[in-house]
């Protein structure tokens, strides 16, 4: 075996690049100087006698070879990162560092109920938290870039393991002085022309379309918000309807505003907020705890809303 390998350190330098495609931010990620990333990129290139990096004033490009390579350098990492945790899961559990990606429909109307209860029931837990659409929560997760993603279901993220949390009702809301409203809002009452949604990337406009089961809707309704503040204001204004979900209403989105929100009824109104990690992840027992702490903070939580 060759005694000139790569070190972690290097192959960081190289992921890091290839994830930002600038130097300088590159450096950045990695809590170097950006001189101090370049040098260790040109040892790598030395090392193994191959360019990786095509460099410009303005453009850095990767050579095929280059690429392949970095994809190979975020496997090996990652695994790297798992011998950590295969030691980190043998002691106390829930200690230390943990990372975890939410979407932005979840995380500014859970979060703040949830994390005091967190901070008290696991004091040694450091939680860093990534906000980020499901698609790019999930890549994050594969990539390694995160531990766990807080997301809802059903939604495909590739081959993971989820722990089932609770399931999150969703609403239609409609602009101030609407009359006669019904208590209950059926999919076939909604009129597409009204609907506005989030853009693509969020996952609850699928969620949302899938409830109605009206494939009209997805060519038809408006999608322009890009959170669901936005869309709340859209609807304050009397642009249109949307739909919300209830741990939204809980957390008092609709404070400030005329909106009216009437619950959803259909075959399947709501979707399914549950915590995914990478399939036989070491701290697959860290995480199922962590779903219960969460599971058990959110009906509490529920119940003194009720």
């Amino acid at each position: 075996m060759s005694t000139y390998l790569p070190t972690l350190k290097q192959l960081q330098y190289l992921v890091a690049l290839k994830d930002h495609g600038h130097f300088g931010r590159a450096a950045e990620a990695c809590f170097v100087t950006q001189s101090t990333l370049s040098a260790g990129l040109r040892e790598l290139e030395s090392l193994i006698g191959i360019t990786l990096v095509e460099r410009t004033r303005r453009v850095v490009r990767f050579t095929p070879l280059g690429t392949r390579i970095a994809e190979k350098a975020q496997r090996i990492l990652r695994e790297a990162e798992e011998l950590a945790d295969l030691a980190r899961a043998a002691g106390k559990p829930l200690s230390g560092e943990l990372r975890m990606g939410v979407i932005p429909t979840i995380a500014p109307f859970l979060l703040p109920r949830l994390l005091p209860k967190l901070r008290a029931q696991w004091p040694d837990l450091k939680l860093y938290l990534r906000e980020e659409t499901s698609q790019a929560a999930c890549d994050s997760l594969h990539r390694g870039q995160v531990d766990c993603v807080l997301l809802a279901l059903p939604y495909g993220c590739g081959d993971v393991d989820a722990a089932e949390l609770f399931d999150d009702r969703l609403f239609v809301a409609f602009p101030p002085g609407e009359t006669n409203l019904p208590k209950h809002i059926t999919p076939a009452s909604i009129d597409e022309e009204r609907l506005l949604l989030l853009e693509d990337g969020h996952c609850l406009k699928d969620h949302a379309l899938a409830a109605c089961n009206r494939p009209e809707l997805r060519a038809e309704a408006a999608m322009l918000g890009t959170s669901l503040h936005t869309l709340i204001q859209m609807v304050d204004n009397k642009l249109g309807i949307t739909m919300v979900p209830e741990m939204a209403l809980q957390a008092g989105l609709l404070e400030g505003t005329g909106v009216i929100a009437r619950p959803l009824e259909a075959d399947h109104p709501s979707r399914l907020i549950a915590l995914i990690w990478r399939k036989n992840s070491p701290r697959e027992k860290e995480f199922r705890l962590m779903a219960d702490a969460l599971k058990a903070a959110a009906t509490a939580s529920a119940s003194a809303n009720a």
